[in-house]
């Protein structure tokens, strides 16, 4: 399990944990511009209980690794276009909004992670870090647990697939009966079709006598009409 010295000196450490923003309210509320998205460095200061100078140290000696996790500096257009924005939504909450003269360095949740696992004098920072890691060892228990399960399953399986070996002659055997019942049944369709085709001509055949005898008792009534008028 990483401890907190090699948190604070690994930047890949670092970045295996960004993703856990959420850690920032469990520790201490943590006060967000109106856009919902960023923090001035002084809200940071406030977050970790510190000067805005040691917030602005860390930044500047690992400058590289929180812009790649959301730091950013505004200045000129893109300062005036982001005072213009959040003074009409600090205007809704009818107070005055702090605007920067020249330039506005800006944090967003992950930058503020990144500054916790970086910042060394600051209880609320040792918090943070102490919460993820101690997230971090519930995980690796679980994953443990999980390993196991996925052992046990997988000797279960050794034995069902043992008993699946033995049982496949057996389902070869039936394949084979039940192939040569299809045939069988096959071969009685023919059959009963064969029949039925028949009766189909004794039928017809049938009918042909009816006619016929109908025809040979319409001459015997002749016969005998003729012979009572003789």
């Amino acid at each position: 399990m990483p401890t907190e010295v090699a948190l604070l000196e690994s930047r890949a450490l670092r970045g295996e944990q960004m993703g856990r923003v959420d850690v920032l309210d469990k520790v201490k509320s943590l006060v967000m511009l109106p856009d919902g998205i960023h923090v001035r460095t002084e809200d940071v200061a406030h977050y970790f209980e510190v000067s805005t100078e040691a917030v602005k140290k860390v930044t500047q000696r690992h400058r590289a690794e929180v812009e790649e996790n959301g730091l950013i500096l505004l200045r000129g257009a893109e300062l005036r276009v982001f005072h213009r924005d959040m003074l009409s939504l600090w205007e809704e909450r009818r107070e005055s909004y702090p605007q920067a003269a020249t330039q506005l360095t800006l944090y967003t949740r992950r930058t503020v992670l990144n500054i916790a696992m970086l910042l060394r004098d600051s209880d609320i920072a040792r918090c943070v870090r102490t919460y993820l890691l101690d997230a971090e060892e519930s995980l690796r228990t679980q994953y443990a647990s999980l390993d196991q399960r996925v052992t046990r399953i997988e000797s279960c399986l050794t034995g069902v697939g043992s008993a699946l070996q033995e049982l496949g002659p057996v389902l070869v055997r039936m394949s084979e009966r039940l192939d040569s019942l299809d045939r069988k049944v096959e071969m009685t369709h023919q059959v009963v079709g064969a029949m039925s085709l028949r009766l189909t001509d004794v039928q017809q055949d049938v009918v042909r006598l009816d006619g016929r005898m109908d025809a040979f008792a319409g001459q015997l009534k002749d016969l005998r009409r003729r012979d009572g008028q003789r």
